[in-house]
């Protein structure tokens, strides 16, 4: 008994273990995924523009924006940007040498410079939020910005360094596709050559263009990518920034806001909201709930009650802290995630809404008749449409009349 011994099983029955070719279809299946996802991605840079509706938006949204602000600023624009300011060139010169930046409005210290400048800006800024020769003003746009933005810069606050990053954005997308001057003017063109074929092209002509157009998408595509991971990162670090302080942990943080002088254009409106403590603490948690999970909402429908959402605290910190720049670039910002499917339905919301209240009547159709359109020849004188009509008509009387015999 103790010399028998166990048999032995040949190796590939003791350790049993999968086929080569079980795994060589499974790295081929992981191959093929990734090679889809690339070619998916790859599609979707080049095969057309994404998000045209919301490039627009913004471009309106940031050049109405600014142009209100230059205009608000108007009877101070010496003393915060021009001769009198007592920031003086020289010393925003020494700034630049430091840091690098830049300004055309310290060229010159003469007074009519300045106010050319200011009329310059307030014109860019109109053209750009009407979108004409929306290429070029884009770029005018920027370097307004960021002169206005450079000259003054110790008097900037989180609006005016949104909007001066949005500026920089937009010269790279094609902001003028839709709702732009320059939009109606390829709509015009378009209906006046109607069916008129298209000049033919050499190879190579065809190859530059079919290369400037792919070349266009993919720059406006990832520029407004670009504009989204801004967004995200500005709302992710600000609520994981109010984490970390007592008083949003307490729920007391805006209670403190609302108390500070500096920041109460209506200081009764302000000791009238501060007496709802309740409120005033769930406003301040659901404020950090949502802008730390922002950044992931974005992928589903819940994005739309947490932009509605966001829309009323911004418009709260407008009209209660009295910094409306900084909401209105935060309110335009947040349209960059709505698609263009909302923003072509919103004209038929706006009317069928305006159809509710009564304020929208569409203009009642005429009835084809007589006397519907007026004759357009000379008084007592027929239509000839009419005369022939009625020779038309009198001919077939006659044609179907009996006929007698007179004798």
């Amino acid at each position: 008994m103790g010399n028998e011994q166990i048999p032995q099983l040949p190796p590939t029955e003791a350790t049993p273990h999968r086929p080569a070719g079980h795994e060589a279809s499974l790295a081929g299946t992981a191959r093929r995924w990734l090679v889809d996802r690339i070619g998916a991605l790859w599609a979707l840079l080049t095969d057309r523009p994404v998000s045209l509706y919301a490039a627009s938006v913004l471009r309106i949204g940031y050049g109405l924006l600014y142009l209100v602000f230059l205009l608000r600023e108007f009877p101070h624009r010496a003393e915060i940007w021009g001769p009198d300011s007592p920031w003086t060139p020289a010393l925003a010169a020494q700034l630049f040498d430091q840091t690098g930046w830049n300004s055309f409005l310290i060229l010159s210290d003469s007074r009519a410079y300045f106010e050319l400048c200011y009329v310059l800006a307030l014109v860019t800024s109109t053209l750009f939020t009407l979108g004409w020769r929306t290429r070029a003003m884009s770029v005018l746009f920027a370097v307004v910005v960021t002169s206005f933005h450079a000259r003054a810069i110790f008097m900037t606050d989180g609006g005016d360094n949104l909007v001066l990053l949005m500026s920089l954005y937009l010269v790279l997308t094609a902001c003028g596709r839709r709702w732009s001057l320059d939009a109606r003017r390829d709509r015009l063109r378009a209906a006046r050559a109607g069916d008129t074929p298209e000049p033919v092209r050499s190879f190579y002509a065809q190859q530059l263009r079919d290369l400037r157009v792919t070349l266009t998408t993919v720059v406006h595509n990832c520029a407004m990518f670009v504009i989204a991971v801004q967004v995200c990162f500005l709302y992710g670090s600000a609520g994981l920034y109010k984490i970390q302080g007592l008083t949003w942990g307490g729920g007391t943080a805006l209670h403190y806001a609302l108390n500070l002088e500096l920041f109460q254009p209506w200081p009764a409106l302000s000791h009238l909201v501060d007496g709802y403590p309740m409120v005033i603490a769930i406003t301040g948690y659901v404020t950090v709930l949502l802008q730390v999970a922002f950044p992931f909402v974005l992928f589903g429908r819940l994005k739309y009650p947490v932009l509605t959402v966001l829309l009323g605290m911004h418009i709260g910190i407008a009209v209660l802290m009295g910094l409306p720049l900084f909401s209105g670039a935060m309110i335009v910002a947040d349209a960059v995630f709505l698609p263009d499917r909302f923003y072509r339905f919103l004209p038929h919301l706006c009317r069928r809404a305006a159809r509710r209240t009564g304020l929208y009547r569409p203009a009642p159709r005429q009835a084809a008749g007589p006397g519907s359109v007026p004759s357009q020849g000379r008084t007592g004188v027929p239509d000839p449409k009419h005369r022939a009509t009625s020779t038309g008509q009198m001919d077939t009387a006659l044609a179907t009349a009996p006929t007698s015999d007179p004798g």
